[in-house]
């Protein structure tokens, strides 16, 4: 296992994913311990693309529980169907808000997040955490971003069902 990230800094988002993502497996592929590599997870995508805030929420007695994340000081605890996290969760899908303003709902843990896709990570058929991603700039996230992160859970799933 490597700990050192190799970044791809002049290349395309879609391009900088697939550099990124077999760094995540090999991350992981040696640890069996969940908070060290949601920990690892969320620095690396953070320092990938310099992000406000990545980080991700538990599911833990019926409200989203702040994880292992990387940024600012967050929101402890989410209820479900509040703001992107919690609806994420009770939609059991992934959300992307193009300007967190406009959404219904949305909790500013930050006044400097401007946009946030959330991918909620499955067990036994439920939502079990999610994954959060914030930008300080308006419509930072597209179907690159769904499809990449979606498959980075992919892999998180599969080692924790």
């Amino acid at each position: 296992m490597s700990e050192e990230l190799i970044i791809l800094s002049k290349a395309t988002r879609e391009e900088q994913y697939k550099n990124l993502f077999p760094q995540i497996e090999a991350l992981i592929a040696g640890e069996n311990d969940l908070v060290a590599n949601l920990a690892n997870i969320a620095a690396a995508i953070k320092q990938t693309f310099d992000f406000l805030w990545v980080g991700f929420y538990l599911v833990k007695e019926n409200e989203l529980v702040l994880g292992p994340f990387q940024g600012p000081i967050a929101c402890t605890r989410i209820a479900f169907g509040k703001g992107v996290c919690g609806t994420a969760w009770k939609e059991m899908k992934t959300i992307v808000a193009e300007d967190v303003d406009k959404f219904p709902g949305h909790i500013a843990c930050s006044s400097d997040s401007k946009s946030e896709i959330v991918v909620p990570l499955f067990k036994n058929g439920n939502v079990a955490m999610v994954l959060d991603v914030d930008s300080a700039q308006l419509a930072s996230f597209n179907q690159t971003d769904e499809l990449w992160l979606g498959k980075i859970c992919s892999l998180i799933e599969a080692k924790f069902s």
